[in-house]
């Protein structure tokens, strides 16, 4: 695959996960849980942001640059924390973390393996670092998820007394 291919294929995923999770944002009740998908959706707009600059600049036979881009991976924000999300989360809210779990694994081994056929030093370092960051969400959304999981099956009277 070109490094143009990998770009489009990239900022694609990243239109696709902002609308995944502004779809969430919108349906979900907890406002807490409605800050989490607001966030990632935000974050998500970032990322296709960098990689059109990316594509732009390769596509023009620029010289490519990560000057201006803040691609560092920051701490997860304190919204992605079990304790943040309501008590009243039910199956829809568990759904959605899951699918984004999926999503964000996706992303993050699409990166990685991105990063080792890129050829440009700029691309190959945007896509590792873009790598970390799905891989971090990927962490903050299985330990939210992992917690409504089992508030759900005690719901349910599935979990052991």
């Amino acid at each position: 695959m070109d490094e143009l291919n990998i770009l489009r294929t990239a900022i694609l995923n990243e239109v696709e996960g902002y609308q995944f999770y502004s779809l969430a944002a919108m349906r979900a009740d907890d406002e807490s849980v409605k800050d989490a998908f607001n966030h990632l959706a935000r974050e998500e707009q970032q990322h296709e942001s960098w990689l059109r600059k990316m594509y732009r600049q390769l596509s023009n036979n620029e010289a490519p640059t990560l000057e201006g881009l803040d691609v560092t991976v920051a701490p997860s924000p304190r919204i992605f924390r079990p304790e943040n999300v309501g008590t009243e989360s039910g199956s829809l809210e568990i759904s959605v973390y899951k699918i984004g779990i999926l999503m964000e694994k996706e992303s993050m081994v699409f990166y990685r393996n991105a990063a080792k056929e890129a050829q440009t030093p700029e691309l190959k370092e945007l896509l590792q670092r873009l790598a970390e960051w799905e891989d971090s969400h990927l962490e903050s959304l299985q330990n939210i998820y992992d917690s409504l999981k089992e508030e759900w099956w005690g719901q349910q009277g599935f979990s052991p007394a």
